[in-house]
């Protein structure tokens, strides 16, 4: 089996893990979890972050064939819909993801003119879905606990496992926003561990755990396994749920949810304009 080709981009403004995912043996490749730049004060937005991997993909002679989220995403906005029309590829996301357009359809108040049906993306997965980026054969684990349309892409010996699961030394995700479970998220996270131990598992976000100097992205089943913090060493379910719910009291809300979750439920796109042409974005005034 041919060993996926990855490169890493970290998008230190918000922590973020984008990804391109190669095949050895072709032109074929798939990007994982882009990233558009936003900056709330000023409301504009920028492409530096996307410019990199589009850059990426065309100075490497690649054929982009996907465009993978691995769920809404609360920390940033997905720069999809940019890259696509620079290199084509198809915009893929978990098919619960009409969960998720749901709640937060309801939050944001959208009107009838929002479609709740996924169809913003191109491709809506579900658990053991496979799919091909060239040679390299990919299949689809749902995973969800920090949303309930989180996914995790296999593809060959590596696993993109979003925001289910850190390095290590930091732990997992939050699971407190809305459809979110601490005990669905420590299932998932079982399920992960059940792939071979020497498969390599890209995070979506870091934070430097207390004690360590640099960013870092890759480490392998085996090592949560033995090192996770929060359930490694065969942590109990009862003991996680515990530790999670206990910690997700003391977190603040992402700085960027208000704008990333009205984006991303869209596949990257901006809401409709208004009667003036311009582009708004709603803050629920005490609605998260």
């Amino acid at each position: 089996m041919a060993s996926a080709e990855v490169t890493a981009f970290f998008h230190q403004a918000t922590n973020t893990v984008s990804y391109l995912v190669k095949d050895p043996g072709s032109r074929s490749a798939a990007l994982i979890d882009s990233v558009l730049d936003f900056d709330y004060a000023s409301g504009r937005t920028s492409t530096e972050a996307a410019d990199a991997l589009i850059s990426a993909v065309t100075s490497g002679g690649f054929d982009l064939e996907w465009i993978l989220e691995s769920h809404v995403h609360a920390d940033h906005l997905s720069a999809a819909p940019y890259i696509q029309e620079q290199l084509g590829g198809r915009i893929g996301i978990g098919e619960k993801v009409t969960v998720v357009q749901e709640v937060f359809g309801k939050v944001f108040n959208e009107g009838t003119r929002f479609q709740r049906d996924g169809s913003q993306f191109d491709r809506l997965f579900r658990e053991g879905d496979r799919f091909r980026i060239g040679g390299l054969e990919g299949h689809v684990l749902e995973t969800p606990g920090h949303t309930p349309a989180c996914l995790t892409y296999v593809i060959s010996d590596a696993a993109f496992v979003g925001d289910t699961m850190f390095m290590p030394d930091f732990g997992s995700a939050r699971a407190d926003f809305p459809g979110g479970s601490a005990g669905d998220l420590f299932d998932s996270i079982q399920k992960i561990l059940t792939l071979p131990d020497d498969t390599r598992i890209f995070v979506g976000h870091d934070y430097k755990a207390p004690g360590r100097s640099e960013f870092a992205w890759e480490t392998t089943v085996r090592e949560q396994k033995d090192r996770n913090v929060h359930f490694g060493g065969e942590r109990s379910r009862d003991a996680f749920v515990k530790l999670r719910t206990e910690r997700d009291r003391t977190l603040a809300m992402p700085a960027l949810i208000i704008p990333s979750l009205q984006v991303n439920m869209r596949a990257g796109q901006m809401p409709e304009s208004d009667d003036d042409g311009r582009v708004y974005l709603k803050v629920p005034v005490d609605g998260l």
